[in-house]
């Protein structure tokens, strides 16, 4: 069953890329985008962060918290990270337990084929921990821009 508005966001701890255990709990009374995406790293995925990177002031303006969420471990986060200057939290999922509760991770179409994998879905979390949207198919160059627009900020 997909997560809609209005459900309770899964709570969850994982590690970041630095080694520090990240819960949602902790972000309790603030606006939270949870992000899934399939690998650090690669064209679309650095597009879809560096969308995030590049507008962060905006996010943080409106004091909107950012989790990516992948299942890559926390090495590959953390050069993920270093190498494009990102101003966010990374959380490992190489278990697929927080995708699982969020069901990010499942069957995808991936260029015709069907094939199992993170899929590129988009939480966005209220204060009081119900989702306020889910962006099922993020324009990876304009996320940001969706995030605020959802929210009534732009």
């Amino acid at each position: 069953m997909e997560l809609q508005k209005g459900d309770k966001a899964p709570q969850f701890t994982g590690k970041d890329q630095n080694g520090n255990n990240v819960s949602l709990k902790d972000y309790s009374g603030k606006k939270v985008v949870v992000y899934f995406y399939p690998e650090d790293d690669t064209e679309v995925c650095t597009k879809q962060a560096c969308n995030i990177k590049d507008n962060f002031k905006d996010l943080k303006k409106h004091d909107i918290a950012v989790l990516g969420v992948s299942p890559d471990d926390e090495a590959s986060h953390k050069a993920f990270e270093k190498k494009y200057k990102l101003p966010f939290t990374l959380v490992v999922d190489t278990d697929k337990k927080i995708s699982e509760k969020y069901g990010t991770w499942g069957e995808k179409n991936m260029y015709g084929n069907v094939v199992i994998g993170m899929k590129r879905f988009t939480f966005l979390i209220n204060e009081d921990g119900t989702i306020h949207h889910v962006i099922r198919k993020p324009r990876v160059t304009q996320l940001t821009d969706q995030i605020l627009k959802s929210w009534g900020l732009s």
